[in-house]
């Protein structure tokens, strides 16, 4: 069997079919559509994660979005989510632009992966217990790949949560307590740090829950864990 590889995970993310439910409604989005858009070939398939191979920060959010990531093929690209979530990464300087539009808007992150608990759109942004499961081989995958990753960020209580259990899973981290979600909260286990913060969905920046400034501090928290950061031992 060949060497795992991003690229292979990649094509297997993109061909993957295991959840029913989330199959047909991926598709079905895909062939509606929403009049804004009506002009556009949506991607209708999983999103596979993107990013810098090499890099040190990974954040983990909940599943593509029905018309931004569904319709570009690209994690938070295309919606209003996104709009926040790269405007920060970019003012942190992890993202080389602060907009994402499209998979060829020459957008490129900077130490930074981005990935998610699901791969496909769900219906109602909501996920059943089955299919989380069904897509955690491959963010086990990930994680094993991206060997130089050493502060996580978990968008939302799902990423969050997605995050630490599949660390734990991989026996890459121990703890008797789990540590509990709440915005911009920081945990040091073992040679990670794991830091909490709410979705930058509508729901949260429309209402005012999430606020530029504090999407901001949790991606300058980020930065600062990392220029922090000593291996064990040196």
């Amino acid at each position: 069997m060949a060497a795992d590889s991003l690229a292979r995970l990649r094509r297997d993310v993109v061909a993957c079919r295991k959840c029913p439910r989330l199959v047909r409604w991926r598709e079905d989005i895909a062939r509606r559509k929403v009049r804004r858009f009506a002009g556009e070939t949506y991607w209708g398939k999983p999103n596979p994660g993107f990013g810098d191979p090499e890099a040190k920060l990974l954040l983990v959010g909940l599943a593509p979005a029905a018309h931004g990531g569904n319709r570009t093929g690209r994690m938070f690209t295309g919606d209003e989510s996104g709009n926040w979530l790269f405007r920060a990464l970019y003012e942190a300087g992890f993202a080389s632009q602060a907009e994402s539009t499209s998979r060829n808007d020459g957008l490129t992150l900077k130490g930074c992966y981005i990935t998610a608990t699901c791969r496909c759109a769900p219906p109602q942004n909501k996920l059943l217990p089955a299919e989380i499961r069904n897509c955690r081989p491959f963010l086990h995958r990930e994680i094993l790949l991206l060997k130089n990753v050493r502060v996580v960020v978990g968008l939302g209580r799902i990423g969050f949560d997605t995050a630490l259990t599949s660390f734990s899973e991989l026996g890459l981290i121990e703890y008797k307590k789990r540590p509990a979600f709440g915005h911009g909260a920081r945990y040091r286990i073992g040679p990670y740090t794991f830091i909490a913060s709410f979705h930058p969905s509508q729901q949260n920046t429309f209402t005012g829950r999430l606020t530029r400034s504090m999407l901001n501090r949790v991606f300058r928290s980020a930065r600062e864990s990392l220029e922090h950061f000593r291996t064990p031992g040196v």
